[in-house]
């Protein structure tokens, strides 16, 4: 089941709502046997288990009930955080256990339930939610690699507001009385995406393919650190087709043939420009590297020049 993006509901329907924090992983279902034995499948149902040899532990935790559950795994950085990025690092190693069991010693992930759709022989899909997650928290499944952390009932303002406060990806609201509904992105659960915005300076752009050709398919952007501007990504979404032009334009006319990045990132086939535009773009996290991710375009900001601009990069990413 997959959750529409939206907005939090209405005040006076808040009661009839659960708030989970929205996790930044792999969505995963976990087939317990009930003889120990356990099975993670993606959501593509490719079978992922051998990648997360940790987890297999799980299957003896539930012991003789055979369940169905519906997670996220996720990899936490030094503040406890969900890093996609740290775990990619684990994702492509379903066929090598070695390597998987290796990268587990050093890097550990964390397995966080929330559902359950399927217990003890019996389907729970037309259960409401709030009954589903009764069930899931009387199986008091918490280990050292997974947990079901406790959902909120009411509250999703304060419940948003601790999510952007903490510097998590944003919230999940369930309502109390859904239906499980496998493989429909339903109105029943609402996602919130926390964004982050600032400044960026253009240094270059990609050409566009199809009806784009001729136009910016993808701008690239940076920011200072120590005196330099570093890439921060490639930016393609967020224009109208008459801003897209406008864009066209003004990158024309401060066309260089000199990369203004320091250092130079991969970016086959760019076109580079004099760093003297400023945009504010809109993105989810950083990589550890300091890369957007997400990064979708807000607004051209031709009442700042580089240097008023507000385009640095954070201190602990210089």
């Amino acid at each position: 089941m997959l959750a529409t993006p939206g907005t939090l509901p209405p005040t006076a329907q808040d009661a009839r709502w659960a708030y989970e924090t929205k996790q930044d992983g792999q969505r995963v279902v976990v087939y317990a046997a009930g003889d120990g034995s356990l099975v993670l499948r993606a959501r593509s149902g490719e079978i992922v288990t051998g990648a997360y040899p940790e987890l297999q532990p799980l299957g003896a935790a539930l012991g003789a009930t055979p369940a169905v559950l519906d997670g996220e795994v996720l990899a936490l950085d030094e503040q406890g955080r969900a890093d996609f990025q740290l775990l990619q690092s684990r994702m492509g190693l379903v066929r090598a256990p070695g390597r998987a069991a290796r990268r587990a010693a050093g890097l550990p992930v964390h397995l966080v339930l929330f559902d359950v759709m399927h217990l003890e022989g019996q389907s729970l899909l037309r259960l409401p939610y709030v009954r589903r997650r009764g069930l899931l928290e009387a199986l008091a499944l918490t280990g050292p690699h997974w947990s079901t952390p406790a959902a909120l009932v009411g509250h999703g303002a304060q419940a948003l507001r601790a999510t952007r406060e903490h510097g998590l990806e944003g919230l999940v609201c369930k309502r109390l009385d859904s239906a499980y509904e496998p493989g429909t992105r339903s109105r029943a659960w609402i996602k919130i995406r926390n964004m982050r915005s600032e400044d960026v300076v253009v240094g270059g752009w990609l050409p566009g393919k199809g009806r784009l050709t001729g136009l910016p398919g993808a701008v690239l952007v940076g920011q200072r650190a120590a005196g330099r501007l570093r890439y921060v990504g490639g930016v393609g979404t967020g224009w109208s087709e008459a801003e897209r032009h406008r864009l066209a334009a003004l990158l024309g006319a401060v066309e260089t043939d000199v990369c203004p990045f320091d250092p130079v990132p991969p970016a086959p086939g760019a076109h580079w420009v004099l760093p003297r535009l400023v945009g504010e773009v809109r993105y989810s996290t950083r990589t550890r590297a300091g890369m957007l991710r997400q990064p979708s375009w807000l607004r051209l900001r031709p009442d700042l020049t580089p240097e008023e601009s507000s385009a640095d990069l954070p201190d602990d990413l210089a």
